[in-house]
């Protein structure tokens, strides 16, 4: 007897009807929901996001998107938000790099929103650092 190893048979080796290609209706936002950007990752399905209202949530990918659109720093994504929690939303859509300039083209998102950056460089704090105190003797080094 052939012992089952892994997550099924043939019909899911052949994979899902993946429809990325496509063009899609771009989708505004409602009232009880709101634009945002990605600013950290914090993994198990949330995220932070900083919205476009000005405040900063903690987001939860919701499960139809949850292993099917993957969300990166930087992204924008559509939240919905939630009544009794203001801090705490839930990811509804997230936006392609083109969908986002269109939407800010339409004057939905700010002019201060930055598209294409994969993350906030404050918060990722690499390569924006300097040196004061940079000499070019070796003195010291020699004196070991």
């Amino acid at each position: 007897m052939p012992k089952n190893k892994g997550k099924g048979g043939k019909n899911r080796r052949r994979g899902k009807n993946e429809n990325e290609n496509e063009k899609r209706e771009l989708v505004f936002k409602e009232d009880g929901q709101e634009y945002a950007q990605v600013t950290k990752m914090l993994g198990n399905g949330r995220l932070e996001a900083m919205c476009f209202d000005g405040v900063k949530r903690l987001c939860h990918i919701r499960g139809k998107l949850r292993k099917k659109v993957w969300i990166n720093g930087g992204d924008i994504i559509l939240l919905g938000l939630r009544d009794y929690q203001d801090t705490k939303a839930d990811v509804i859509l997230k936006y392609t790099p083109d969908e986002a300039r269109n939407l800010k083209a339409y004057g939905e998102l700010p002019e201060s929103a930055r598209i294409n950056d994969a993350a906030f460089d404050e918060e990722q704090g690499g390569d924006n650092i300097i040196f004061d105190d940079v000499d070019d003797e070796d003195e010291d080094i020699d004196d070991l």
